[in-house]
């Protein structure tokens, strides 16, 4: 009875946390300490141990759909059997967790739209990039790439190579919230429409 007593209350702890996904530092407290999940501020869509398993390091400002999925390792082929009592042991057949697949890093500022699968091959996913609805994420993806299918390929940049860099070079994503609606007012255009020069400019008065 205590067991259950204790379960509900973590669920419901849980719950109310998660109405604060974007920038509550209990939650993200919580999930690194139980499930080995780090996210970054203002993040979303991976606080789900089910779906979203750590190993896994988010990055900020990542969106998430709510019916993303990450596999980070393949059940064992080569052994007699598929079950998960190989590696798992809450079966009780082995004694300690086996590691099947290490960790998956998702970088700053990435979307992954609905219904996206990122398998065991894909251990990172760079800053910037999407991932397309109903995509098959197979191996790592590159920063800013914009990714679509089954296996999920490279359709596009989404920004020149010069842009980009210019991006990284402001490192934006350190903002605040507050700080990034600062920038919305002042300069819609630099972040609506960027450009090299524009960003190379605020870059500069931000050194």
């Amino acid at each position: 009875m205590i067991g259950l007593i204790k379960s509900a209350v973590r669920r419901a702890r849980l719950y109310l946390l998660r109405r604060r996904q974007f920038d509550s530092l209990a939650l993200r407290a919580y999930f690194r300490r139980h499930h080995d999940v780090d996210v970054g501020l203002y993040s979303y869509g991976c606080f789900d141990q089910w779906r979203m398993r750590g190993p896994m390091r988010v990055g900020r400002y990542c969106s998430i759909a709510v019916t993303a999925r990450s596999a980070l390792a393949n059940h064992p082929t080569d052994a007699i059997t598929t079950h998960p009592a190989l590696y798992g042991r809450s079966f009780g057949v082995i004694d300690v967790d086996v590691d099947m697949g290490g960790s998956l890093v998702i970088e700053d500022d990435v979307w992954v739209g609905h219904n996206a699968i990122i398998l065991a091959g894909c251990k990172r996913i760079g800053r910037g990039a999407v991932i397309g609805a109903g995509s098959i994420v197979t191996r790592d993806v590159e920063r800013y790439a914009v990714m679509a299918g089954n296996p999920a390929r490279k359709i596009r940049d989404r920004f020149e190579p010069e842009l980009a860099e210019a991006i990284e070079a402001s490192r934006w994503w350190e903002l605040s919230l507050g700080e990034l609606r600062t920038l919305v007012e002042r300069q819609p255009d630099l972040i609506f429409h960027p450009s090299v020069e524009a960003l190379q400019a605020w870059t500069g008065r931000r050194a």
